[in-house]
């Protein structure tokens, strides 16, 4: 009996918080918007926060409750997602401009020649910190795959160069990885364009060539030969104004070192 009165009490105790937290749920409960449900499956979750919110759930609960009107703000959901959140909110879709990101990075620099050996954390970033990395270019791709990890799409490898690569046919355009890159080497552009710079080399192209044969040497050729004057040098290094540029590679076809590549993400070729 002296044991059975402590216990009811508990029993009696749990029943009456249970209760009264039951009741606060329905009074102060904060109701959802019936919209947000339908259009968050319709995104696709990378949380990447392209559309200028802190991920996809703060998205879908600003076109739910008005706040946000475009339905089109997500870039890695393309056309599709916007068509389908316009058809929940009654409006019309824009186009989505899809973007994809490339390394503005040639790897020519041979991966076995080191200014140090580096035996810190394996990520880029710790690698940055001890002297701008290992690698003689200080602008160059540590390889250390802080990207790939990041990517929520697999799209991302390091190759034999000890180089990041992205996939065009599986890059979503997210922007992480542009976000985790300390050397600032991978960029977004529209999945139409069709040339890129791939080095990210500030020095002058005397240093370059010290060790890179595939980086920018500032010679400006480029921007001579260009028919449209896309392409100006800036910091030692060329770069396309793609609001001008029309894709027809000859700026890649005079460029002496080949850091200017040619490709196509529309179709999935890498640049070469």
């Amino acid at each position: 009996m002296e044991i059975l009165i402590p216990v009811l009490i508990l029993l009696a105790t749990a029943v009456i918080c249970a209760v009264l937290l039951t009741v606060a749920s329905i009074f102060f409960a904060v109701k959802e918007n019936e919209k947000f449900a339908p259009i968050r499956e319709c995104l696709p979750g990378a949380n990447c926060g392209a559309c200028g919110y802190s991920g996809c759930d703060s998205y879908a609960k600003a076109l739910a409750e008005g706040e946000e009107t475009n339905p089109s703000l997500c870039i890695p959901g393309g056309d599709g997602t916007a068509k389908n959140v316009a058809a929940i909110l009654g409006v019309e879709a824009a186009d989505v401009v899809e973007r994809v990101a490339y390394v503005a990075c040639n790897g020519a620099c041979r991966p076995e020649e080191k200014k140090y050996i580096y035996t810190g954390p394996k990520t880029c970033h710790a690698a940055n910190m001890s002297f701008s990395g290992d690698r003689f270019c200080i602008y160059a791709c540590l390889g250390y795959g802080d990207c790939m990890k990041a990517c929520p799409r697999g799209a991302i490898e390091i190759n034999e160069n000890g180089v990041a690569d992205i996939n065009p046919t599986k890059c979503i355009g997210c922007g992480i990885c542009v976000d985790v890159c300390p050397n600032g080497l991978i960029h977004l552009i529209k999945d139409t364009e069709r040339v890129v710079v791939k080095c990210n080399s500030r020095k002058k192209g005397a240093d370059v060539r010290k060790y890179c044969s595939n980086g920018c040497i500032a010679c400006g050729k480029c921007v001579k030969n260009c028919p449209e004057g896309a392409i100006t040098l800036v910091d030692n290094l060329a770069v396309i104004d793609y609001d001008k540029c029309t894709g027809c590679g000859t700026c890649k076809d005079v460029c002496p070192v080949g850091c200017i590549h040619e490709g196509c993400f529309l179709c999935g070729s890498h640049f070469e």
